[in-house]
């Protein structure tokens, strides 16, 4: 097993965003977070990430107790999250913007890692020069994806993949998920 979260609490305040959330992410599989808008998707792959703090339950990922893991410790761990706003830094070029998160770790396999995405990814490549915000907002979404790539090497959370693109890269991103799945790679994604 991979991810494994067990009665999952979250509070915002003195209301309760998640109550009793039980997943599980099995190695090499795909795992949808499927609901209406404020059910609690992305706070739920935010929690994984260490991003918001649970009042209750357990995450642990490959037996590491992440309720003990600050944010990058679990970046470090392999795992990967692209958010649904893409959160790419506008006035870098679109490598930059993948670089950062292996910058951040410190890695010392960069360019693999870069040549990585951009085999999964090789619009990624023609982007590469380009600051990101000349981008659509579907080429930002690959962009994204490609980022979360860098650190995701074990567990890859997007969240709304598809949200706001056109059908053309809405098949492209698909076409990605899939070629990842088939790597061996844990995902997990969330959706309407």
């Amino acid at each position: 097993m991979t991810l494994e979260i067990n009665n999952l609490n979250v509070r915002f305040g003195t209301t309760d965003i998640l109550r009793g959330v039980n997943l599980s992410v099995m190695k090499g599989s795909i795992v949808g977070l499927i609901g209406r808008n404020g059910a609690g998707k992305t706070t739920t792959l935010r929690a994984i990430m260490g991003l918001v703090k649970p009042t209750a339950g357990t995450l642990a990922f490959d037996g590491v107790d992440l309720m003990r893991a600050a944010a990058h410790e679990r970046t470090a761990l392999g795992i990967g999250y692209a958010p649904e706003d893409r959160r790419l830094i506008p006035d870098m070029t679109v490598e930059e913007n993948l670089c950062v998160p292996a910058w951040a770790l410190k890695a010392k396999d960069i360019n693999a890692r870069l040549e990585n995405v951009y085999r999964v990814i090789p619009e990624a490549r023609d982007f590469g020069p380009r600051r990101a915000l000349e981008l659509s907002g579907g080429q930002q979404k690959l962009v994204a994806m490609g980022r979360a790539l860098m650190t995701g090497t074990r567990l890859l959370m997007l969240d709304e993949p598809f949200e706001g693109v056109a059908p053309a890269l809405s098949k492209r991103i698909a076409e990605v998920i899939g070629q990842l799945r088939g790597a061996g790679k844990s995902i997990l994604l969330s959706g309407a």
